[in-house]
């Protein structure tokens, strides 16, 4: 009889996450999986037995970045898997990169961890306590994304997700619930809610119902953030589309059930590039139903993302889009050019915009943002507003407001208070603001 030496060592994986936070949920959960078979997770290249690439394949230039990375773990590895949307194109990464041992496409979970068998085998007896019961993140341990499901049923002209992830695919409520849970109990003080369509979550399942803590809980927007609000944590809702249901919800934030914070990926304002673009639950009166929202909610604050230089988008589309967005005062706002992303409908159509009027549109577009952003931000000083920090340095803490998700948005820094430590929430009064940040004292 064959005795395993008890000293054997523990495969090592490295990780590369690419891409939006749906992303970096996807790497976490193959963590986790691998995690629980008794892989380590390798902090660097050298230290790995093989590198997953997990890619980005929704614009262009987020694939040139997905082939560089793959590139890169080539080069300093040479043991490489890839993951990911952009794993769809096995022959493109291939041509480029014929080394990678294997290709798999988004959410493709099993296919990765066998591929990772296939280079390097785990342990005979995982360690299976090795894994906390909330999993394992690539995020700080005070907040976390919560997945509620995979796709998307819209079929935007500028999009490629459908034909990459899928059409929509919610999550039965009482899972996403149960991992909500486990997460606040490990200490996580923010869940990040995201998916592709966050507020058509449930439409897929027919809003199936499912037992939580002894009662029947639907799987529907209102109903999933009422029962997340619950729980003691931030709750910040990202990739919300304007669907009228999404009224419902702004109570429970005047309330503080979940934050004053709506992620709505508006892309532009102007009917006739909305048009175009497909884009679902549009409408010309946005600003006057955004301007109702603050009514009931005063605190809410809009992030957004927009597109210009849509092909057809006049000059006029591009007034229309500044003068709405100084009406509707969104708070943060990214802007893109418009990029003709392989397999999109909206390559075929006409009116293409010169990469020189994108590009001043662009500037034009940010100049207008920042002025509206200094705004908003000059009307919070003075106020006393609860504090998430997230980290300390030698000049004091750097936290973030209720208007602040983490990556994207602004930071409140705490100069001098060097003794806080991150997840910690305090109050603090906000005494300076800048184009994109606050400065804050301790109340």
């Amino acid at each position: 009889m064959t005795m395993k030496p008890t000293a054997a060592r523990a495969p090592k994986v490295g990780f590369v996450s690419l891409g939006c936070p749906k992303a970096l949920v996807d790497s976490e959960r193959i963590i986790t999986r691998l995690r629980s078979e008794g892989y380590q997770i390798a902090p660097d290249y050298d230290g790995a037995d093989v590198v997953v690439v997990n890619t980005c394949g929704f614009l262009d230039s987020a694939k040139a970045e997905s082939l560089d990375a793959i590139g890169e773990a080539i080069a300093k590895n040479g043991r490489v898997i890839v993951t990911g949307c952009m794993g769809v194109e096995e022959g493109r990464i291939r041509a480029e990169h014929p080394g990678v041992l294997a290709v798999t496409g988004p959410h493709q979970y099993e296919q990765v961890v066998t591929a990772v068998h296939d280079a390097v085998p785990p342990l005979h007896d995982p360690f299976l306590d090795l894994v906390p019961p909330e999993g394992l993140h690539l995020t700080p341990r005070h907040y976390a994304y919560l997945k509620i499901s995979e796709g998307c049923n819209n079929r935007c002209s500028f999009c490629i997700i459908p034909s990459l992830r899928g059409d929509l695919a919610s999550r039965p409520v009482n899972h996403v619930m149960t991992e909500a849970e486990r997460l606040v109990k490990a200490g996580v003080k923010e869940l990040l809610v995201i998916s592709q369509d966050t507020s058509a979550y449930g439409l897929d399942i027919k809003y199936a119902e499912s037992q939580w803590k002894g009662q029947p809980l639907k799987a529907r927007f209102l109903d999933l953030c009422n029962a997340l609000g619950d729980l003691g944590a931030w709750i910040r809702l990202h990739y919300v589309y304007p669907y009228p249901h999404v009224d419902d919800v702004i109570p429970l934030m005047a309330e503080g059930k979940i934050l004053p914070y709506l992620d709505i990926p508006f892309q532009h304002a102007s009917p006739a590039v909305l048009k175009a673009m497909r884009r679902p639950a549009h409408q010309e009166k946005t600003a006057a139903r955004i301007a109702a929202w603050r009514k009931i909610c005063p605190d809410l604050a809009i992030r957004s993302t927009f597109i210009v230089g849509f092909p057809g988008e006049t000059e006029d589309d591009f007034q229309f889009l500044l003068q709405w967005l100084k009406e509707a005062r969104i708070n943060r706002a990214g802007c893109f050019k418009y990029e003709p992303v392989e397999g999109a409908v909206a390559n075929a159509l006409p009116g293409a915009v010169p990469e020189e009027v994108k590009e001043e549109r662009w500037h034009r577009f940010m100049a207008a943002q920042q002025d509206i952003s200094i705004e908003l931000l000059r009307e919070k000083v003075g106020r006393t507003i609860p504090v998430l920090i997230d980290e300390i340095d030698e000049e004091g803490a750097i936290g973030r407001s209720q208007w602040d998700a983490p990556e994207i948005d602004g930071a409140v820094y705490l100069d001098g208070e060097t003794e806080l430590t991150p997840g910690q929430i305090v109050q603090a009064r906000i005494i300076d603001s800048d184009d994109t940040d606050l400065t804050a004292e301790l109340a």
